[in-house]
């Protein structure tokens, strides 16, 4: 019988997922197919009782729903106990719906695992949202001590700030004047995805020696990263943490550790033109 998977999230059709996986499954002889689920937040309820009863074998979870979906889920594991943010839910053999988070680990092997770790650096998050826990936390693991956060809604913050000691708070006002102060900016908002809004500023007092990663990757370039990118600024789009996360979520699935290899790299990159 054909295993299915999926992604829920709203907006969901920027999304590579089923590019990602279904490539994947057709490398290693699986039968199982992965689609976009567009969902409405009532309809969580529906897709935990669709694990349960395996007419769905496994999601991963996209914008606005990596938090939403805490409360539905049976047990946290590893990444997603600390973040309480989900990415990837399965149901393990004692029939538990799990829920876990690779996105810490997309980050992780994406970008931070070359960051010089002899030096002092500090780290702007600019955005609260579903994956600013694990942007906080595989900053935390990678050895930066000093992260500030900033959004537009102060009060998420502030949640973040209970949730991880030594958080900073910026003004979402002073934004524009204090992203002079930092090492590292990681853009974890929606703001420069397709066809949504951008910032309405230009990142022209950053330090010539910053490290500016992006989490979105559709499109490639955002109008910031471009602009950064125009003054010779090291930044990186979200595409490679995106196919790590996804990498984790596969293995987690169906117990193999999927190749990253340049035809599937082409063939992602041949969807963002």
């Amino acid at each position: 019988m054909t295993k299915k998977f999926g992604i829920i999230g709203n907006p969901i059709k920027h999304s590579l997922s089923p590019v990602l996986h279904n490539y994947w499954f057709n490398k290693y002889n699986i039968d199982a197919s992965y689609s976009l689920i567009d969902i409405e937040e009532s309809d969580i309820t529906k897709i935990i009782k669709k694990i349960k009863s395996k007419e769905l074998n496994g999601i991963n979870i996209t914008l606005p729903y990596k938090q939403k979906i805490v409360p539905h889920i049976d047990i946290l594991v590893n990444d997603a106990e600390v973040t309480s943010s989900v990415n990837t839910v399965y149901l393990n053999d004692q029939e538990t719906v799990v829920g876990e988070n690779t996105d810490v680990y997309g980050l992780q092997a994406a970008y931070l695992k070359e960051l010089d770790k002899t030096s002092k650096k500090n780290a702007l998050v600019i955005g609260a949202g579903g994956v600013s826990p694990s942007v906080i936390l595989s900053l935390q693991k990678s050895g930066v001590t000093e992260i500030c956060i900033t959004n537009r809604t102060r009060e998420k913050c502030i949640f973040l700030k209970k949730k991880f000691n030594g958080l900073k708070i910026i003004e979402w006002s002073n934004l524009k004047e204090e992203i002079k102060k930092f090492d590292i900016i990681i853009n974890a908002t929606s703001l420069g995805l397709k066809g949504g809004q951008n910032f309405d500023f230009d990142f022209e007092n950053t330090k010539m020696n910053l490290v500016y990663i992006d989490t979105i990757y559709n499109p490639l370039e955002t109008k910031t990263l471009k602009y950064l990118k125009s003054r010779d600024i090291k930044v990186f789009n979200g595409l490679d943490m995106f196919i790590y996360q996804g990498q984790k979520s596969f293995y987690l699935w169906n117990k193999i550790n999927p190749e990253i290899d340049q035809k599937l790299v082409e063939l992602l990159l041949s969807k963002l033109k």
